[in-house]
């Protein structure tokens, strides 16, 4: 019955954070944190798994090094995009 809610509750949540990120399309800054929040589900997701089959937790720790460059890149971007449109409305933002 444990392991049901082990294996459950991140799928669960990892749904929740991919259905918020579809919905929120507005602004950017809440589709970054959407975009955190699926990265610490999936942080959460590994290092269950990583202790129910008795692995060390290092390549965990390079999971949560590389998410904090992630969002430091995803703040960077947020603040040049701000500085250059005024806004973070994603739909004001053009590719070219």
């Amino acid at each position: 019955m444990i392991m049901i809610l082990y294996w459950s509750l991140p799928m669960i949540l990892f749904i929740f954070g991919l259905f918020c990120f579809v919905s929120n399309r507005k602004h950017l800054l809440s589709m970054l944190l959407s975009l955190e929040f699926i990265v610490l589900i999936l942080f959460f997701f590994m290092f269950i798994y990583l202790n129910l089959l008795n692995y060390e937790n290092y390549f965990s720790m390079m999971f949560l090094t590389f998410s904090v460059c992630e969002g430091a890149l995803g703040l960077s971007i947020l603040v040049s995009m701000i500085r250059t449109h005024g806004n973070d409305y994603f739909q004001s933002f053009s590719i070219m």
